[in-house]
C-alpha cells in the first residue's frame, strides 16, 4: 500500500458508513449554522433596541464579544460545511480515501474517525 492508489478504495458496506457519518455530519452542521444564525438575528436586533455607544455602555464589549464569537462559530460551521460538500464530491467522483497530498490510501480507521479527512495521517502529521 505504499504506492500511488488508482481505483475505488471503500468497500461497498465501508462506503455506506461514511456516507450516513458524512450525512449525519451535515445534517448536525445545517442545524448548528440555523441556531447560530437565530442566536446573531437576536444579539442583532436586541442591540438595535440599545444605544450604539459601545465604548460608553458598559455592556457594549459583552455585546461585541457576543457577536465577534457568535461569528467565528458561524464562519467555523460554514466552512465545515463546505469541507464536507468537497467530500462529497470526492465520493462522488471515487477519488475519496486517497491522500491529497503523496496520493496514498487514507486508512479506513482514520477514514471513520475523520470521515472529512483528506490526507493520510504521516503527510497530517508532515512526517511524508
Amino acid at each position: 500500500m505504499n504506492e500511488r492508489f488508482s481505483g475505488a478504495v471503500l468497500s461497498p458496506a465501508e462506503r455506506a458508513t461514511i456516507q450516513d457519518r458524512l450525512t449525519a455530519d451535515r445534517e448536525s452542521t445545517m442545524v448548528q449554522i440555523a441556531a447560530l444564525t437565530r442566536d446573531w438575528d437576536d444579539i442583532v436586533a436586541s442591540s438595535a433596541l440599545v444605544a450604539n455607544d459601545d465604548e460608553h455602555d458598559p455592556e457594549g464589549a459583552t455585546i461585541a464579544f457576543e457577536r465577534a464569537h457568535l461569528q467565528a462559530l458561524l464562519d467555523r460551521a460554514r466552512s465545515h460545511l463546505e469541507e464536507l460538500e468537497r467530500t462529497f464530491e470526492r465520493l462522488r467522483q471515487d477519488a475519496y480515501g486517497v491522500c491529497e497530498n503523496c496520493g496514498r490510501l487514507i486508512a479506513f480507521e482514520r477514514l471513520r474517525a475523520r470521515p472529512a479527512a483528506r490526507t493520510c495521517i504521516a503527510c497530517a502529521a508532515g512526517t511524508r
